[in-house]
């Protein structure tokens, strides 16, 4: 068979591993591979540099990390709140200690997320007013 693409009853055939028809081939030459391509159009044009990121990026991040750690902290209080009324209760020890384990990991999950949002937005609040304080120095070329 060839590379290309299939047609009429070739079409029905499907490589069940790969999920793709039988006989389309994949050829990753370096020619058309995403590192391969950058690295053309970066010796092309080596002046081209991504854009830095500025401080109303490092604000935005902040303030959307902060924002989901308070979710997460009401989220937690509601966990914390529900398990305290609706305390697991089976007969059986081994459900019980299962009940117990969930409840316990559950509970860490959910404070888990609200302290790590809480410190991403604490550092990206704190690289904000130290992009405020000392600007960026352009490096030679």
């Amino acid at each position: 068979m060839s590379d290309a693409q299939p047609t009429g009853a070739e079409s029905a055939e499907v490589d069940a591993a790969t999920a793709r028809p039988a006989g389309a081939g994949f050829d990753p030459s370096p020619a058309t591979t995403p590192t391969a391509a950058a690295a053309a159009s970066a010796s092309a044009n080596p002046a081209v540099t991504p854009p830095r990121k500025g401080p109303l990026s490092f604000l935005s991040g902040s303030l959307t990390s902060f924002l989901f750690a308070w979710g997460c902290l009401l989220l937690s209080e509601r966990v914390v709140g529900y398990y305290s009324v609706h305390p697991p209760h089976y007969s059986a020890r081994v459900a019980q200690s299962i009940a117990t384990a969930v409840k316990t990991l559950v509970v860490g999950m959910t404070f888990l997320a609200t302290f790590t949002f809480a410190f991403v937005g604490l550092g990206l609040f704190l690289v904000f007013v130290r992009s405020l304080i000392r600007p960026r120095t352009e490096e030679p070329t």
